[in-house]
């Protein structure tokens, strides 16, 4: 083989094996291969796992052919995360803890919204954005927060765009995300189960096995579904570390994306980020299971109210006034 033909041959297989690609890209390049006969695996452009040079290579091998998180053993979603902190090292030289925390026994988490106490100022915004390591180059936001005329009670119609200073007088502000419905369309939309309720209430993503189809994005009647066209862009040094696998780790290009109330907070017993960062008190979390939780009292002594009720999704989202 000439030098030309190995230089090329060799460009050709490192173009296969890094693209940044979906799992469905990499698995159809795999099927022209296997069609294509022996030839490929001996030619190396695709060869077994055994027989990649790359420490890498091979982790993410492994990474395309694992099984859906919902399927895996305790001791698969172990091996799973001990390989993104792995990959997140050899790739980015960043030291992450990425957990498989299970749900917690006894909890249904529930999130309330004052919106007589919300004054726009959208600190959970950016707190959100710094925690679940969203793309900065996009301003991609899993919060939105609406600035409302008097009256009007349907965040559809508020400005979700507003570039002034705030609070305005006689407006009020509402804050929308995924209200992580008991009923949820958005599950029962995905075609790859990529997406679904777990027991704690919280509605999930595996990022791996999305395919970008954002069938779960029309379903979903909240706005609440977000899609990454691109190869999150957050500085090394703003990369928050303590991560877990359906949460807010660093998600491959083409997925669906969506606020997770913060699971890798949370299942630790910690508030998400954006109910921590509200300077006025307006937001309000916790397990609707204890009757003596803040969210239980919220329930019971404020006037509440569901967004679209009417559509049976039950959310575990409310909005409240003092």
């Amino acid at each position: 083989m000439s030098s030309e033909k190995s230089d090329s041959k060799k460009k050709g297989c490192a173009s296969f094996l890094d693209e940044k690609s979906s799992r469905r890209a990499f698995l159809k390049g795999l099927s022209i291969a296997a069609a294509a006969g022996s030839a490929a695996l001996t030619t190396g452009c695709i060869p077994p796992a055994a027989a990649m040079g790359s420490e890498e290579l091979q982790l993410r091998w492994q990474e395309f052919f694992k099984k859906n998180y919902r399927l895996m053993t305790q001791e698969e979603k172990d091996a799973t995360v001990a390989r993104l902190e792995r990959l997140a090292k050899l790739h980015n030289n960043l030291d992450v803890q990425v957990s498989s925390e299970p749900p917690l026994e006894n909890v249904l988490y529930g999130y309330a919204f004052n919106i007589t106490r919300c004054e726009g100022f959208m600190e959970c915004v950016a707190a959100c954005v710094k925690e679940n390591n969203l793309d900065r180059k996009t301003h991609t936001q899993y919060i939105r927060i609406f600035e409302m005329e008097p009256g009007q009670l349907d965040p559809g119609t508020g400005d979700g765009q507003y570039f002034h200073e705030v609070p305005v007088e006689n407006k009020f502000y509402m804050g929308t995300q995924c209200f992580h419905c008991e009923n949820a369309p958005c599950t029962k939309a995905c075609p790859t189960r990529a997406t679904w309720r777990e027991p704690d209430g919280i509605v999930v993503v595996d990022y791996d096995w999305c395919i970008g189809c954002r069938y779960c994005q029309a379903a979903c009647p909240y706005y609440g579904r977000r899609f990454n066209w691109g190869q999150a862009e957050v500085p090394p040094e703003e990369v928050t570390t303590r991560q877990h696998y359906l949460g807010n780790r660093l998600r491959p290009k083409g997925k669906m994306e969506k606020c997770t109330f913060c699971i890798q907070r949370t299942r630790k017993g910690r508030l998400p980020a954006c109910v921590e960062a509200c300077p006025t008190g307006a937001r309000v979390f916790g397990n609707l299971l204890d009757p003596e939780s803040e969210i239980r009292w919220v329930l019971k002594n404020k006037k509440v109210f569901r967004w679209k009720e009417e559509l049976g999704t039950d959310p575990k989202f409310w909005y409240f006034i003092d």
